[in-house]
């Protein structure tokens, strides 16, 4: 069984409002969730086979602390097609995943990581900045990816968590 991690990216700055959108940091509060997310990797022994990340600077930044803080050895590839995507290309790029990659970890944006999230699982749920899921693919390819093929196993937001 395949699994799938949806993380969208934690809590930009809108400090400079003629920074282009692609170019904001993490903000204060970014900077203190996303290794706390990271922790959360360590704890559940989560070690994705691959990180597919958008090359957006606040996505980079949220992949460098979490991968930090989980001490992740994953390779990464940043994917342009994740930053603004759109359902389906955000489908056709885990369809063409490789065969003996059985988890794989998504950094991104959303609407696309809520999107995805409730198209594979029939679910809707608050995908807020620095929100983990998990889900469960009942498929044995990525080839196989398609609507309501996969189950959400857990879900965690920063505000739930102890401090």
């Amino acid at each position: 069984m395949l699994k799938l991690y949806l993380l969208r990216h934690a809590k930009s700055s809108w400090d400079d409002m003629n920074q282009a959108d692609f170019d904001r940091p993490l903000n204060k509060r970014g900077k203190q969730a996303a290794p706390v997310m990271g922790s959360v990797l360590k704890k559940k022994g989560i070690k994705p086979d691959l990180i597919l990340c958008s090359p957006a600077r606040r996505t980079r930044e949220t992949l460098d602390l979490v991968v930090d803080a989980a001490r992740l050895k994953s390779p990464v590839s940043f994917e342009e097609h994740i930053y603004e995507a759109s359902l389906g290309e955000l489908r056709r790029l885990l369809r063409g995943q490789k065969e003996d990659r059985q988890s794989i970890l998504l950094i991104g944006h959303n609407p696309g990581m809520a999107n995805l999230l409730s198209d594979l699982t029939g679910e809707y749920e608050h995908f807020p900045t620095a929100a983990l899921a998990c889900i469960s693919l009942g498929i044995e390819s990525w080839r196989d990816l398609e609507p309501g093929t996969g189950s959400l196993d857990w879900i965690l937001r920063p505000k739930e968590l102890p401090d």
